[in-house]
């Protein structure tokens, strides 16, 4: 059994071993599909699964594969990813029936259909094919084109074709085909050959056999054929000769195998596109050849191929043999069962180079095309269905038109002629592989003679054809290539699977599971009485094959593949033997390094062969190695790695490295056992005996190995030396160093090994993929690993000044002293040094610090392809640091010196046309040019973080000056580069915004506009849709957002008149609803104004465009107008003048900040209209809250103020102290006490100030005063908190506004003090707070103002006790700014919510709203985005006793009330909420997102639940609105669809509770959501968070004349 081990020991182990059942054939069991019925009734599964006796399986198996064979067949490839990227999976395309299955999937990734196509007859083959879409037809448009990528399916009479896109398209086949190849160009058809093709004495001659169509709407083309003769002329003619077939065909090189079934012979053609010249002899040669049957041949087979009769097919046959054209009398025809609608053949004449115009001949029967002679391309008309039978020649019209070839094949190589050749000896499987050095080979499988035919070849100097060379025969029965690892498996005749790289055999594959061949059988054709080699007795075979049934047979597979193959019947009759002696007959299916095996038994097994080397360092080390050796010499040392490697038990990713270095240097001659550092090498039991002899049995007296090897680990080396150690003077081990000095005085190198005369090449070039791996900081452990190897080779070689480099840079592994291994100085002269060999070691650092420094350098020496890192960083420094231009662009540098030898210059030119500099961009500066370099050679984003970081500074410098000033037509690769991904999106688009804008015209015309010709200006139209449409470009959702927030339109009216109503009635019912519709028309411009933030910048010589609040309607069907101002129904007095203030403010906040504006300009707009003097109110306090009105003159302010107007002195007061905000500033303190009765004087005249106008003042204090903590100011402030009504009238109405403005003012002032007050502590403002909070006794007047108090109101009874209901929203919210973010946990204990139902009868529920607010705002930290958060801040009575909305039946109870209980939980949730938008505003923050979302569902189910009445809808609807705020305010800007979707459907809403409030809030939400057209988001600043509370006060106006809320 000895030489059985040795046998496995050089063997190459597969891995992954796995059974392999195609995929489609189990999926076309479940599909839905007629053939399922036939299969189920072939296939009796649960019988063959289950059944015992084997002879019933074969019997079974025999019926099964007679129908089987010819339904079914598949074939695999390697998955091709959709973005180019490197992808490991397999994809299948299966064909069974009239079905076709494409999956995808692999050991990692789960087999999937991908797509399933069902025809209507049985499909004949399934292939991939890619189609090139371009007009320009030259050899070059191939190169550069776009493909449609398309899998074709051939049955009898048509082929269709399906793109990955989606598009199909049907072709119909002219004549009977044999068989379809994909090629570069498109498909290749090969005509099948009838019996009666000619008939005898016919003076014809025959038509062409294979065809080509380059598009699926392209028409199919004869195909044309260059021989050269002995004489050196070639001739060109159509493919006619029947004998000749394709056995192969390959894309990449385009070339053609067939073969002669008459001489016998294999030849090998090129396929390119046809040249004018050739395309003109073979028209003229067909035209005018001196005989008339050439004349008969061209044109009857342009008419046949042409005859566009009626789409219809024979009757006969799927398509008549081509015998119909030679019948006389035409035969009757009507449409088949698979024939097409007309509709097809027209689509298909519609071919890419055509107008639809010429698509209409398809109906008409016409026979040709009116097309001029001077156009020289190729033109593509339809394909015909029926055959045209006249063959007399009446129809050859003098005008018909040849069909144009547009492939043509060249011949390139034919093999030699033998006397003896057989017969049949046609090549059953052709491929093309390459070996482990780059040379390709053409291989093909003459499986009568069982051999392989190897011809190498190679391409031509300039590129333009391939040269073939000589034969090499393999005795072979199957084979295929190996891609991945350049090998190829070939199956001998006695049924050894061997890896072969080119004709170099590397070694036998052992598959674990299988029996090794030459233990079962020793010939081809096993019988039961095969001697079995090297086993005497046949019990250890029973129990190898008894394991082997577990491992490989997993399941008998219900068929035999092909039993042509099988000679001997024997199999079909011997059950018992069948399942011991199963080898592998054939292999298929190879994909990368994957293979099938099909064996004996029907079983398939799928196996991966290991690849050359997984670790990064050996395969860089490898490709060093390989690309300065000699061919043979490489090939050889690969070989001999490669069975180390991959033997049975092969090594972990760790050892390989280990495994790599013993194999390196014992090719070299060392002997790796006796040095010291790779004897301890730990190959984890993997040391395969080719490299290390059979260690003897360690003696029973025990040796010093042990401590030997402790002395020698790293550990030992790194303690001794340390510093420490040499101070503690231990030296406890130089007995071991004496003993390594005996050791090594007998070590020499043998200079007989494969490798020896090559030592300093290699030396070189690994020490400069050491130099690469510096570049990488990944590859840190791997350059500790190579300097070992280096500095062993550089001792050896004395080469001092290298060693000395290696210590510098790696003091602690390199030792000064070590083991020197002799080299004989007579073999000395054998070593071949290289001429790029230097004597002083090349270094990269040192390289690029002498540029720095501006010192010359010798060039830099550089593997091309292995060391491209060396070579980028080279250049770029030459590029940026130099400033050499040239360096990047020229062929050879000066800064580079290309290591060569001889033989493979070829390959250099390659590598250096792959990093030739295309100027594709524009580039202006260095920096520029050395970004788009580094992008055009491929460097990624991730190559510059590996970079060491003093190496990219140059880099991340360069694209630091690129990324503020990018140019515009940049490719996205650059790009990524420069960390501008925002552009990259344009780039790769092209021309979106172009397309986008336009789409963006049409949607906005959209919107009805009556009859009205001129677009109404919506105020929308100077967003920046460019950016808009990067930032949102999958859907249309700001043009969604436009149509909501526009109220410059008429809104529609749809009002049902019932018989009943009176024309009057329904009059009036139509104004009424306009008046519903009109509460959101008005509430509109604020959300507008968020929308359109910032995106204007205005003309000063032109005026700002105010778009008009537009508050009529359109009735349908008739359109008519419908208007609120006929006198039919009652409409509140000014009703509109709060929403035109704000239609004023939302067009000033559309003027950018930074824009150019004079107080001339301001006052240029005021208009001359008085009715439009609200607008402009608006727009003078937008202005001051974009910071413009500080440009306003004195002058100008005065006059507006004298006028008087209300709305213009609020909206002036409001702009002015916002464009001061927190300065204190004198003269606005000034301007703003004049209509503040409080601040001024006792003894001042008193001034009749409007109440809007005090309230607009009082919040003007606070933004001035914003976060001063001014005394006198807060004190004012506190005690008009709490003002009480005056004599007469004053101050009755709308005291609300006014306490809650003094409230926020109040908080604006002290922002975030907290409890530093300074100097505010006899003021006890937080107490005096606490009690206008919860009500109590009113405290007695102080100061100066007490004169004015005395009298008390006529009209209010108040008493002494404080109006709660007045207070209590002011000073919740000043305590709340007070105390912001403070984590004051005793002023948030004041505002918890009351945990009695007494006490909770007490407040209002919406106070409890604020108070939630309030309590949390100061809590910020505690605030947390989830609803258990949320649920918390519910007191225990209200969360225990509140009832579920979703319940019928109330329950009853006495001391509880439920109403306020059920209230009280809903504000007290929605004020938790509006703190959770507040805390997380502007964030996106998911958490925050989905538990808000929640609560926002919630409230509208409870909407529409039986007991909403209990709450009411109308604190349901407060609630909702306030959580949608919320939401928008975390999503601020982000355009989110879910609530998106939730404002959309509130602005649907218009009836019922549905308020002008409940517009503005959630109109609010919507501009909040789309801030600044997306460019814009929330801060949640002090300042910001104050704002905000002012602007979301969540106390909505009942309508829009309601001021009790603040103005503006």
């Amino acid at each position: 059994m000895s030489n059985f081990y040795e046998e496995r020991a050089t063997m190459i182990a597969a891995r992954d071993l796995q059974e392999f059942v195609p995929f489609g054939r189990d999926h076309c069991k479940h599909h839905p599909n007629a053939l399922n019925l036939q299969l189920r009734q072939l296939q009796p599964a649960s019988e063959l699964w289950s059944s015992d006796g084997a002879a019933g399986l074969v019997g079974s198996l025999q019926e099964v594969t007679i129908h089987e064979k010819q339904k079914e067949s598949w074939q695999l490839r390697k998955g091709v990813s959709e973005i180019g990227e490197d992808v490991d999976y397999d994809e299948e395309l299966y064909v069974a029936g009239n079905m076709v299955i494409w999956s995808k999937g692999s050991k990692s990734q789960a087999l999937a259909v991908y797509k399933a196509f069902t025809v209507d007859s049985p499909v004949q083959q399934a292939l991939w094919c890619d189609f090139i879409i371009s007009q320009d037809k030259s050899e070059k448009a191939y190169s550069s084109n776009e493909v449609e990528k398309c899998i074709c399916i051939l049955q009898s009479s048509c082929i269709n074709m399906h793109s990955i896109e989606g598009k199909d398209y049907i072709a119909s086949l002219p004549f009977q085909v044999a068989n379809v190849w994909p090629t570069k160009y498109g498909l290749l058809f090969e005509r099948s050959a009838s019996s009666h093709e000619v008939p005898p004495g016919s003076p014809r001659e025959p038509l062409p056999t294979m065809f080509s169509m380059l598009h699926p709407l392209d028409e199919i083309t004869p195909l044309v054929c260059k021989s050269g003769s002995l004489f050196g002329s070639s001739r060109v003619q159509y493919v006619v000769d029947h004998a000749m077939k394709i056995v192969f065909l390959n894309t990449d090189p385009s070339i053609v195998m067939t073969y002669d079934a008459v001489q016998n012979v294999h030849s090998v053609w090129t396929l390119r596109r046809v040249k004018s010249e050739e395309e003109n002899v073979v028209l003229k040669f067909s035209e005018q050849g001196g005989t008339p049957q050439n004349v008969a041949t061209s044109s009857s087979l342009t008419a046949h191929l042409r005859s566009l009769s009626k789409g219809d097919s024979p009757v006969t046959s799927p398509f008549q043999n081509y015998s119909s054209i030679h019948s006389q009398s035409r035969s009757t025809s009507s449409p088949s069962l698979h024939s097409r609608s007309p509709s097809i053949s027209n689509m298909a004449a519609l071919s890419r180079a055509h107008s639809p115009a010429l698509g209409v001949h398809s109906f008409s029967g016409v026979q040709r095309f009116n097309i001029s002679s001077h156009n020289q391309s190729p033109k593509r008309h339809s394909i015909s269905h029926s055959p045209n039978s006249n063959s007399n020649g009446s129809f050859l019209a003098p005008e018909t038109e040849p069909i144009v070839p547009e492939l043509c094949i060249d011949h390139l190589w034919t093999e030699t002629f033998t006397n003896i050749r057989e017969k049949n000896s046609q090549a059953s499987k052709v491929f093309i592989t390459s070996d482990l050095c780059g040379q390709k080979f053409l291989c093909f499988l003459v499986e009568s003679q069982l051999q392989l035919r190897c011809v190498k070849f190679q391409e031509s100097n300039d590129k333009t054809q391939l040269i073939f060379g000589s034969v090499t025969n393999i005795p072979a029965k199957d084979a295929a290539p190996v891609e991945k690892i350049d090998t190829m498996l070939v199956l001998e005749g006695s049924g050894n699977l061997v890896l072969y790289t080119g004709v170099v055999r590397v070694g036998k594959v052992f598959i674990p599971g299988l029996p090794a061949p030459s233990l079962t059988m020793s010939n081809t054709m096993p019988r039961p009485s095969t001697p079995l080699d090297g086993v005497s007795t046949p019990k250890p075979l029973s129990k190898l094959l008894g394991s082997l049934d577990e491992v490989v047979l997993l399941s008998p597979v219900p068929e035999l593949r092909d039993s042509s193959k099988l000679h001997d019947s024997l199999y079909n009759e011997d059950c018992t033997f069948q399942q011991l002696g199963t080898y592998i007959h054939s292999i298929r299916d190879p994909v990368h390094n994957r293979v099938t095996l099909e064996l004996s038994n029907g079983s398939m097994v799928r196996i991966t062969i290991p690849e050359i080397a997984t670790s990064e360092l050996v395969q860089t080390c490898l490709q060093a190695i390989k690309f300065i050796l000699p061919k043979e010499i490489a090939v050889q040392m690969l070989v001999k790695w490669y069975n180390v490697h991959s033997a049975p038990g092969g090594p972990s990713y760790h050892s390989e490295w280990n495994l790599f270095v013993t194999c390196l240097m014992n090719m070299m001659g060392y002997n790796t056992d006796r040095l010291a550092w790779t004897r301890n090498f730990d190959f984890e039991g993997s040391l395969s005996p080719v490299i290390a002899p059979k260690k003897a049995r360690p003696s029973e007296t025990g040796s010093d190995d042990d401590w030997e090897y402790l002395l020698n680990s790293d550990y030992h080396q790194n303690v001794e030396s340390h510093l420490l150690n040499r101070s503690l003077c231990l030296s406890p081990s130089e007995a071991s160093q004496m003993k390594d000095e005996d050791f090594s005085q007998n070590l020499s190198v043998d200079s007989s090994t494969l490798l020896f005369t090559h030592i300093p090449a290699i030396f070189f070039v690994l020490h400069l993929v050491y130099e690469e791996l510096k570049l990488n900081t990944l590859m840190g452990e791997g350059i500790c690993s190579l300097v070992e190897l280096l500095v062993q080779l550089a001792r050896d070689l004395k080469l001092g000044p290298y060693v000395d480099h290696y210590y510098r840079d790696y003091p602690t592994l390199v030792r000064t002293t070590g083991q020197v291994c002799t080299i004989d100085p007579g073999q000395t002269g054998f070593m071949h040094h290289p001429s790029f060999f230097t004597s002083e070691p090349p270094s990269i650092y040192q390289w690029v610090s002498s540029c720095l420094k501006g010192e010359g350098m010798p060039p830099y020496p550089y593997l091309p392809g292995i060391c491209e890192r060396s070579r980028l960083v080279v250049l770029s420094i030459a590029l940026y640091i130099l400033g050499d231009e040239s360096s990047v662009s020229d062929e050879s540098s000066q800064y580079l010196t290309r290591i060569t030898i001889a033989p493979q210059k070829l390959q250099v030119e390659q590598e250096e046309n792959r990093f030739s500099f295309r100027y594709s961009a524009s580039v202006s500066s260095l920096a520029e040019r050395l970004v788009v370099w580094m992008t055009n050679v491929g460097f990624t984003l991730r190559d510059l973080e590996t970079l060491p970081f003093g190496i990219a500074l140059p880099i991340r410098d360069a694209i630091y000056h690129c990324r503020e000033q990018p140019a515009s037509d940049w490719p996205e690769a650059v790009c990524l580069l420069i960390g501008r991904q925002d552009l990259s999106k344009q780039a790769c688009e092209g021309n979106l915004p172009k397309g986008k804008s336009s789409v963006t015209q049409v949607l906005s015309s959209d919107v009805p506009s009556g009859t009205e010709t001129e677009e109404e200006d919506d105020g929308m139209n100077d967003m920046n849709h460019e950016v808009m449409s990067l930032i949102w470009s999958e859907d249309l959702r700001v043009q969604d957002v436009r149509r909501l927030l526009q109220s410059a339109h008429p809104v529609r009216v749809n009002v049902v008149q019932y018989p009943e109503l009176s024309d009057h009635e329904f009059i009036e019912e139509k104004e009424n609803r306009l008046l519903q519709l009109c509460q959101r028309t008005m509430a509109l411009p604020v959300g507008r104004g968020m929308f359109t933030l910032f995106s204007y910048h205005p003309v000063p010589t032109e005026p700002l465009p105010i778009p008009k609040l537009n508050l009529t309607g359109r009735a349908p069907p008739r359109n008519t107008t419908v208007d609120l101002n006929s006198g039919n129904i009652d409409v509140p007095p000014n009703m509109t003048s709060w929403a035109s203030f704000h239609n004023g403010v939302a067009a000033g906040l559309k003027i950018a900040p930074a824009s150019q504006i004079d107080s001339a300009w301001i006052v240029y707009n005021k208009p001359k209209h008085a009715e439009l003097a609200n607008e402009y109110a608006g727009f003078l306090m937008a202005l001051g809250l974009n910071g413009h009105l500080t440009k306003l003159a004195t002058l100008n302010i005065h006059d507006y103020l004298t006028k008087g107007h209300e709305m213009t002195s609020i909206g002036l007061l409001l702009g002015v102290s916002a464009a001061k905000l927190g300065t204190m500033d004198m003269s606005i303190t000034r301007l703003l006490s004049i209509h503040i009765p409080a601040l001024l004087p006792p003894t001042s005249t008193e001034l009749d100030v409007p109440h809007n106008v005090q309230v607009a003042a009082v919040v003007g204090i606070g933004l001035v005063y914003q976060g001063t903590a001014h005394r006198h100011t807060a004190e004012v402030l506190l005690a008009e908190i709490g003002r009480p009504p005056g004599p007469e009238m004053e101050y009755c109405t709308d005291r609300e506004s006014y306490s809650l403005a003094a409230g926020l003012a109040l908080g604006m002032v002290c922002l975030g003090h907290g409890s530093n007050l300074i100097g505010m502590s006899d003021l006890n403002v937080p107490e005096q707070l606490y009690q206008y909070m919860v009500g109590g006794h009113r405290r007695f007047q102080t100061g100066m103002h007490r004169e004015k108090h005395k009298s008390p109101s006529y009209q209010i009874k108040e008493g002494d006790t404080i109006n709660v209901d007045v207070t209590c929203p002011g000073a919740t919210l000043a305590l709340a700014m007070i105390y912001l973010k403070t984590n004051n946990r005793s002023i948030a204990d004041w505002l918890r919510a009351p945990d009695t139902m007494y006490l909770l009868d007490f407040v209002k529920p919406e106070f409890l709203l604020l108070r939630t607010l309030a309590r949390c705002l100061i809590l910020w930290d505690d605030i947390l985005p989830n609803s258990k958060w949320v649920d918390s801040n519910v007191p225990q009575i209200i969360r225990e006793n509140s009832i579920s909305l979703s319940e019928i039946e109330l329950p009853c109870s006495e001391d509880l009330n439920l109403e306020t209980l059920s209230q009280a939980h809903v504000y007290i949730i929605a004020g938790a909420c509006l703190s959770l938008g507040f805390r997380f505003a502007g964030s996106e923050n998911l958490s925050a997102f989905n538990c808000l979302h929640k609560f926002a569902k919630d409230f509208m189910t409870y909407l529409s639940a039986p007991n909403a009445s209990v709450t009411g809808p109308y604190n349901l609807e407060t609630c909702l609105s306030v959580v949608l705020l919320s939401l928008a305010m975390v999503m601020a800007g982000s355009g989110n669809l879910k609530v998106l979707q939730l404002c959309r459907f509130l602005h649907m809403k218009t009836g019922g509770e549905m308020n002008y409030g409940f517009h503005l809030a959630h109109h609010m939400a919507l501009g909040l959501l789309f801030l600044g057209g997306g460019r814009y988001s929330l801060s949640t600043s002090n300042s910001s968070i104050a704002a905000l509370l002012c602007a979301l006060y969540p106390h909505f106006p009942a309508h829009s004349t309601d001021n009790r809320y603040i103005p503006g």
